[in-house]
């Protein structure tokens, strides 16, 4: 299911966006708070204004542990004691779930989405919304 630009979309999910919501022309400095929470209820349709290209998700502490013990075993692993070497396969070993996890979701793709109330969704998670 790939979203494209044009198309109309209807959103999958109840979100809720906290923090604070100002005005388009004020700053969160200037004390211009609107409002401290807004939702938005599953089914709201709109218009996908862009689709981004993919982006690398971000890594995990785990997961940069494992490249980076995985491109120690690598380069150095025939150098090292045994003892020494099979406590760095031991220790890849257990960071592999969170690896596997981290390759099996790919990259993240994200979309502008204008709803149909006037809201307008940036850099929303792709797969937030359902094409009509």
């Amino acid at each position: 299911m790939t979203l494209q630009e044009g198309r109309r979309v209807r959103l999958a999910a109840d979100l809720r966006l906290t923090g604070t919501v100002v005005t388009a022309e004020g700053h969160s400095a200037d004390g211009d708070v609107v409002a401290g929470a807004l939702f938005l209820g599953s089914g709201a349709q709109g218009i996908v204004e862009r689709v981004d290209p993919p982006r690398d998700r971000e890594q995990s502490h785990e997961v940069r542990e494992y490249e980076r013990l995985t491109a120690l075993l690598n380069d150095f692993g025939h150098q090292m004691p045994p003892a020494s070497r099979r406590q760095l396969e031991e220790q890849v070993a257990s960071l592999e779930p969170a690896w596997t996890a981290h390759r099996e979701h790919g990259p993240r793709r994200t979309v502008r989405v204008r709803l149909d109330n006037g809201f307008v969704l940036d850099d929303a998670r792709a797969e937030l919304f359902l094409p009509l």
